[in-house]
């Protein structure tokens, strides 16, 4: 503990000053007893300060503390604000703001590639769990959690194809090596909130002959796509046409030698009505329709 030993330097220095003199000569005597006598007044103060920052202690914002006293360490982790301790007692501190870790991970895939990923595992430690994590792991788990995660990511890697990886599969890949990690740390008393795969490097002919393949997935979807357009168009021109020559089949069977005469002498009635000078001619032509001519001047 570090409050005992500037207590044991308090006590030999007093002890020195009044009782540790008694074999030396009366010319040296007062000398070591003021050096003595000086260093346990300092010793003491110090002590004395050890012990009062040690009765108030105080975890700052986005910590948690644990207790530990002669070995025994305390079931129920102290929250941040100001606690009154026992000044024997130690507090060590545990962050439990969000953790990001970044590393470059040199992995193998399905078919024996060796590729290098760059990833990061985002998490935090559960207060509630800051104990167990002192007590099993230590003061700092940093080295365990960053050893699974390299572990895990070699692992999720194994399953893929590089092409899965670099493409079409990078989001499933991430998201299984999420679900892994949160299955690993959780025990452990760590929450994991995400994890992101950031950069793939492949070998470089396997990277262009990946990047040539999407290339020409791409043009063939487009190809698609513009083909698919041009037949929809096509079957909306060859809808109208149907439908412009229903309506011409449909009004000529209606247009009957009767209906027509029937119309005519309808718009003869109308225009005999009129106040402007014609003259009508019934039944004339060769259709039996009448004639409307002009009065002529």
């Amino acid at each position: 503990m570090s409050i005992i030993l500037p207590l044991l330097v308090t006590l030999i220095a007093f002890f020195t000053a009044f009782k540790g003199v008694e074999n030396i000569d009366d010319r040296n005597r007062n000398t070591v007893r003021l050096i003595a006598g000086a260093i346990g007044v300092l010793s003491a103060a110090l002590t004395l300060w050890q012990g009062i920052s040690r009765l108030l202690v105080i975890v700052p914002a986005g910590n948690v503390g644990v207790k530990e006293q002669f070995g025994n360490v305390s079931d129920r982790p102290l929250s941040p604000g100001i606690h009154l301790l026992n000044p024997l007692a130690e507090v060590v501190e545990f962050s439990t703001r969000l953790q990001d870790i970044k590393e470059t991970v040199t992995t193998t895939t399905q078919e024996g590639l060796t590729i290098e990923m760059d990833v990061s595992l985002q998490y935090k430690l559960r207060p509630e769990n800051a104990d167990d994590v002192y007590r099993d792991i230590g003061s700092d788990p940093s080295e365990i959690i960053i050893s699974r995660f390299r572990s895990t990511v070699r692992e999720t890697t194994a399953s893929y194809k590089a092409s899965a990886i670099y493409g079409e599969k990078r989001q499933e890949v991430t998201q299984r090596l999420q679900a892994k990690l949160q299955e690993q740390l959780a025990p452990l008393g760590f929450v994991v909130e995400s994890t992101l795969l950031r950069n793939v490097t492949l070998p470089e002919k396997l990277r262009e002959s990946i990047e040539a393949k999407l290339a020409a997935e791409q043009e063939s979807q487009q190809a698609q796509f513009e083909l698919e357009k041009t037949r929809q168009e096509a079957e909306r021109q060859r809808v109208e046409a149907r439908g412009r020559a229903d309506a011409q089949r449909l009004l000529s069977e209606g247009l009957t030698e009767e209906v027509l005469q029937l119309k005519a002498i309808e718009a003869t009635a109308e225009l005999a009505q009129s106040q402007n000078t014609k003259v009508i001619i019934i039944g004339g032509g060769e259709s039996g329709l009448p004639l409307i001519l002009p009065e002529t001047p």
